[in-house]
């Protein structure tokens, strides 16, 4: 009780909700922080296939033509690659993901900045007050101000 009142003189246009509108909100703020997850998880499947589709391509390329592995009847393994060039081809591939995945960890987190996709979570203190955007943390913040990580 204290930290409702301490809640609403720290900001007086905070007005709690009652209990069957509370739980319509909390329902309406998971399922949207949840889509917005979903966004974000779908958007760094994309991003991250699409980088690595080179080491993807050559370590299956590689496996396949291996005889130790599946050996392939396919005419490009009996032709072009024999075992040393299969070999070749998985370990070309390990080692050119560490790079990929740094570049795609970087595309994707530009990407989120950029379309702000963070910020679309919603706290679940939206929930429990009245009050609109005015008393949200967000809203107090300077616009001008930025941080470096």
């Amino acid at each position: 009780e204290q930290g409702e009142q301490g809640a609403q003189r720290d900001f007086p246009c905070l007005e709690p909700r009652s209990p069957c509108c509370c739980l319509a909100w909390t329902l309406l703020i998971a399922t949207m922080n949840c889509l917005v997850f979903l966004l974000n998880l779908l958007l760094m499947f994309v991003i991250f296939t699409i980088v690595l589709l080179p080491t993807i391509v050559v370590v299956y390329f590689g496996f396949q033509c291996h005889s130790q592995v599946l050996h392939s009847s396919a005419r490009y393994c009996k032709s072009i690659l024999d075992d040393n060039s299969s070999s070749a081809l998985i370990i070309l591939g390990f080692v050119i993901m560490s790079p990929l995945l740094v570049v795609a960890m970087a595309i994707y987190c530009s990407l989120a900045r950029r379309l702000q996709l963070l910020v679309c979570c919603q706290p679940y203190s939206l929930a429990l007050y009245k009050g609109g955007h005015c008393c949200h943390p967000r809203a107090l913040c300077s616009p001008q101000l930025k941080a470096w990580v």
